[in-house]
């Protein structure tokens, strides 16, 4: 069986509701397994996906992740099918993503900011949030962009999470 996940992206930015797209199939009973955690808390569920005669087809699965006591702002999620003969998960695909509620509370969507000559993340903290003290919440909501925050480039397109 395979599995191709195409969203949530890698280190995307999720809510509270954690969409979970792709194709998958490749066997007559095609049910797939999902986990979103990150080693404290998790939510766990199933879904089907194919045609019934071992052929791909899409799934899209929304994954309420609001009742979980998530300590940290980084989730993976997990597919994968369950092996019949010993339980084993196989073709296990982990996608990391950034939980956004864990950010910046009540969040909801974020917004894309490209940095321009002479910002700072202070003074783009104090445009968005009111506080450039916040600006952790840019470090911490766009990990794969800024990497160090004392360093940022003109150019350079972030996200800026909104409650």
């Amino acid at each position: 069986m395979s599995i191709d996940i195409q969203q949530p992206r890698p280190q995307g930015l999720v809510g509270s509701l954690v969409h979970i797209a792709g194709t998958a199939g490749g066997a007559f009973e095609a049910q797939f397994n999902y986990r979103i955690h990150e080693g404290h808390d998790e939510v766990v569920g199933a879904f089907m996906a194919g045609d019934g005669i071992g052929g791909h087809g899409q799934f899209q699965v929304q994954a309420d992740v609001s009742g979980a006591s998530f300590a940290l702002d980084r989730l993976f999620v997990e597919v994968f099918w369950v092996s019949p003969k010993d339980g084993a998960e196989l073709d296990k695909i982990i996608v990391p993503v950034v939980y956004g509620p864990l950010i910046v509370p009540g969040y909801r969507v974020y917004q894309e900011y490209e940095i321009k000559p002479g910002d700072t993340l202070w003074g783009i903290a104090t445009q968005f949030y009111g506080a450039g003290n916040l600006y952790p919440r840019l470090v911490r909501a766009n990990p794969d962009v800024i990497t160090d925050p004392n360093v940022i480039t003109p150019g350079t397109v972030i996200r800026i999470p909104q409650s």
